[in-house]
């Protein structure tokens, strides 16, 4: 691992440094590592933006979208001059002006099964923050099947919840179906832009989302995989209830039936971030 840091890296990284669960070796961790964001909006955007400053050293970026002027209520990683632009590039121009040293990758382009094939293994690690089941599912799906932890956020209104699947690596740790088996009804779960999100909540979850990354990339306390954290902001309250790894389940169960991602091929969302 290499440990020659610039005399701005020092600097820049101090604060990590001094923390005897990091230091100069877990900051070369964090320099080496890959992580893939789906969704520049308002869950990647704060998750960007920590990762950058943290020093992971590759980002890569998915999104199709343009950015219109009703996501900068929460979408914090753009700006209003930037109305029209793609929202992947917008953002890496953000993460360049934070942080020069990490390299973003741009992928302006839909999370489509083509897409997962072809750019999860380039990453070690997902993180999903999109708006949509069609996307959730084939990003639980195609980790699971190509090997890589998938940290998922999700938000509604005045709500959050989050967790880490790593069902590749084996029992006891669930994968996303032990969770959410199919997904439900169309129409019944609405998305953000038909129910609303509090802007604040989407950076709490991003936040927490970029904590968990940092932790697995670090290989330090106590991972969400296996738990699912549950925030209500206006009772002011978290709680995490356990998930067990699904015996029967159809992507990591004791009889699996789903071995590739040909379930998901042609489908095209119509909304990728929060």
């Amino acid at each position: 691992m290499d440990l020659d840091f610039t005399e701005a890296e020092l600097h820049r990284y101090s604060r990590h440094i001094l923390l005897a669960e990091v230091g100069a070796v877990g900051q070369a961790r964090l320099r080496a590592a890959k992580v893939l964001v789906v969704g520049a909006g308002g869950l990647g955007s704060p998750l960007a933006l920590y990762l950058a400053a943290a020093g992971v050293g590759t980002i890569g970026l998915v999104d199709h979208d343009s950015l219109e002027l009703s996501n900068l209520q929460r979408q914090v990683a753009h700006s209003t001059a930037r109305l029209g632009r793609n929202k992947a590039a917008s953002a890496a121009e953000t993460l360049a002006a934070l942080n020069p040293e990490v390299r973003v990758v741009v992928h302006a382009r839909r999370m489509d099964a083509e897409a997962a094939r072809e750019l999860i293994p380039r990453y070690d690690i997902v993180c999903d923050g999109t708006d949509n089941f069609a996307t959730r599912f084939l990003l639980g799906d195609a980790c699971h099947l190509l090997g890589r932890p998938l940290v998922s956020a999700a938000v509604l209104r005045f709500e959050g919840q989050l967790s880490v699947f790593r069902g590749h690596q084996g029992a006891p740790h669930p994968c996303h179906r032990c969770l959410h088996p199919e997904p439900p009804p169309e129409g019944l779960v609405p998305t953000c832009s038909e129910a609303g999100v509090l802007g604040a909540v989407t950076g709490v979850m991003g936040t927490l989302q970029a904590t968990e990354v940092l932790k697995l990339i670090l290989d330090i306390g106590e991972s969400l995989s296996g738990r699912l954290l549950l925030w209500d902001a206006l009772d002011a309250r978290f709680r995490t209830v356990k998930l067990r790894r699904d015996p029967a389940c159809t992507l990591c169960g004791e009889t699996a039936t789903i071995h590739d991602l040909s379930a998901h091929e042609g489908v095209a969302p119509a909304v990728c971030a929060v």
